[in-house]
């Protein structure tokens, strides 16, 4: 079978599909949906659920313009049909209408909120949808009278000689027709650094953590009531911010146990989730996941923790690999609104301390803003899914000397700030091990057309707001 051909339409992302109709003195054969095929042409890999079948038993059938909630894709099984769609989504295209006659060589694929309609031009037609959401029970969506002047639709046969039904002769004309809204973004873990940052980037998005705050509301993953009842369909983005970064803590018996089911059971049931609901996850890892043994970190390095928080983020990375539309974003030494080494450098150098910071350790800051940053651009230029090494940019320095330009640009002497090593550091504490060398390879993100700026120059930025 050959490739089919795909043509756009006045309406963004509906699309036409010429199929391939082998016939001969039987009949004839196509492939009416080829996952592969489909989405080499640009077909969104839109994941259907269900099949239905619509048989329509006299000419002039026409069935009402509706706009269920979910992605389609339709043709005929036999027989010919006029099919219509209305753009009935916010935004400028709302209202846009296009036509084609189908027939069992074309088929068209229909986003969510576009309205859906056909009347069949013989008799006995069979009418086949694929949707990518399993249909439930009085779910609303918008409608649109079938003779809406505004749509202006060219049905040929006249509506008055139609087969139609009698909801789909009181719908709402366009003027007065119900917009239906884009999915929406949920961003959880919104109560942290990274959750307020990306609500900053995100704004609009629903907000979930673990203790409420004002406009956030408490939604626990590892509560399996709470994760059933919420309303993933809803959703074509999350961002997972949250995340136990209590490094030292991880080591103890309770903190164990908050770790693993922070970092890696929420993740796997993220990636269940968006799985299930086709939306893309978005989820924040760290360079803990390496021993810090190699020169320079790539997204591709086998995974080699060392104490109990890096091996819960190891297992929740290996989980999010397996969610069909995701972006795993691998970043080290964050810094944003909160309590963090450099606001406690500040803090230091404010009140006059002279404080030993480890020299050994090699790396580069991260601060939130660039995080989220990353994710737009990610998001935006539609870059491949997968995971991406993500750090501020520049030379590679060791926490002594983001200390010491910390104090420099608090007015202090950069020599109040004396090097120690990581081994003269630890001793006599009860402290997880860290990799040494947290150094990420940014080669695969810069490919996609990302810049990251300097993190010296975030630094100082950040250090005088």
């Amino acid at each position: 079978m050959s490739l089919p051909t795909l043509e756009t339409t006045p309406i963004p992302g509906l699309v036409v599909l010429r199929l391939d109709l082998r016939e001969d003195a039987r009949g004839w054969f196509k492939e009416n949906w080829q996952r592969e095929k489909m989405i080499a042409l640009g077909l969104p890999d839109f994941g259907p659920v269900q099949n239905n079948m619509s048989f329509n038993a006299k000419r002039g059938t026409t069935r009402g313009i509706h706009t269920e909630p979910w992605d389609k894709f339709v043709s005929v099984a036999n027989g010919r049909a006029f099919g219509a769609w209305v753009d009935m989504r916010e935004g400028e295209s709302f209202g846009a209408v296009f036509t084609v006659e189908l027939d069992p060589a074309t088929a068209v694929f229909v986003p969510r909120g576009v309205g859906n309609s056909y009347q069949t031009l013989e008799d006995g037609v069979t009418y086949s949808y694929l949707v990518n959401e399993h249909w439930r029970p009085a779910t609303p969506y918008p409608a649109l009278d079938l003779a809406d002047a505004t749509a202006a639709i060219a049905w040929p046969i006249p509506l008055t000689e139609a087969e139609i039904s009698d909801k789909d002769r009181t719908n709402p004309s366009l003027a007065d027709a119900e917009r239906m809204a884009p999915k929406k973004t949920l961003i959880i873990g919104a109560n942290g650094q990274l959750g307020r940052a990306l609500n900053a980037e995100f704004p609009g998005s629903d907000l979930v953590d673990m203790v409420t705050a004002e406009g956030v509301t408490v939604l626990d993953l590892t509560d399996t009531a709470a994760v059933a009842a919420w309303p993933w369909h809803e959703y074509a983005l999350v961002l997972n911010a949250a995340a136990y970064t209590a490094v030292d803590t991880a080591e103890t018996i309770e903190g164990r146990r908050i770790a693993w089911a922070a970092n890696a059971t929420a993740p796997a049931t993220l990636a269940r989730l968006a799985a299930e609901h086709h939306f893309t996850l978005v989820h924040y890892s760290s360079e803990y996941v390496f021993d810090g043994t190699a020169e320079l970190h790539t997204e591709d390095e086998p995974l080699s923790p060392l104490g109990v928080y890096a091996q819960t983020k190891a297992a929740g990375d290996i989980a999010v690999g397996l969610a069909p539309r995701h972006y795993l974003v691998r970043t080290s030494w964050v810094i944003g609104d909160g309590k963090n080494f450099v606001r406690t450098m500040q803090t230091l150098a404010g009140n006059g301390v002279s404080p030993s910071v480890v020299d050994d350790q090699l790396g580069r800051l991260t601060f939130t803003t660039e995080l989220t940053r990353a994710t737009k651009h990610l998001l935006d230029v539609g870059a491949a899914f997968g995971t991406y090494n993500l750090s501020n940019g520049g030379k590679v320095t060791s926490w002594h000397e983001i200390a010491a330009e910390v104090y420099r640009l608090s007015g202090r002497s950069s020599d109040d700030v004396s090097p120690t090593s990581t081994a003269e550091y630890t001793a006599g504490k009860d402290m997880a091990p860290r990799p040494t060398n947290s150094v990420l390879d940014l080669a695969k993100i810069e490919a996609t057309g990302f810049v990251p700026e300097d993190a010296f120059t975030a630094l100082a930025r950040y250090c005088t707001s």
